[in-house]
């Protein structure tokens, strides 16, 4: 897994995040906190068909999935002692957020580099205040994609 090693707090990778997307052009940021610590980012991106208005995202770092990729790298079959749990736990949120560091790096450079647009890269994460858009064509079984296939259809 890519920056596993990371030693950068999420603190200051988290005001990477929001420094690289401001210079990107979105509106504004807002933090989404679950006890206390960083989950996601809000922002919003200017809409490129009516300027006027503004289309929201949520960027959701999932501490917890990177925890269990690394317990499971580092399991040694012993029961773990409360500080290693701790250790372990600041390492994946470092590592969650250096990960949406370089993602959102990555897909600022397509757009820099004319390859995609704005909307286009965040759209799975464009959200409704419930659930991101991703969430929503999943739910639907994916039928609003143009092409369905299954294990029946191959």
């Amino acid at each position: 897994m890519k920056n596993y090693t990371s030693e950068v707090p999420a603190s200051v990778t988290i005001a990477r995040v929001e420094g690289i997307l401001a210079k990107a052009g979105i509106r504004n940021t807002i933090k989404d906190y679950s006890f206390g610590e960083v989950v996601g980012l809000y922002f919003t991106l200017p809409n490129p068909v009516k300027m006027t208005s503004s289309i929201p995202v949520r960027l959701p770092v999932d501490v917890a999935a990177v925890e269990k990729v690394l317990r499971l790298a580092y399991s040694d079959k012993r029961k773990w002692t409360k500080e290693q749990n701790t250790r372990l736990f600041e390492q994946a949120r470092r590592t969650a957020w250096k990960l949406m560091q370089d993602w959102v790096e990555v897909q600022l450079s397509l757009i820099e580099l004319g390859q995609a647009e704005a909307v286009q890269v965040f759209l799975p994460y464009v959200w409704d205040g419930k659930r991101d858009y991703y969430a929503r064509i999943k739910a639907a079984d994916f039928k609003a994609l143009p092409c369905h296939l299954g294990p029946e259809e191959t």
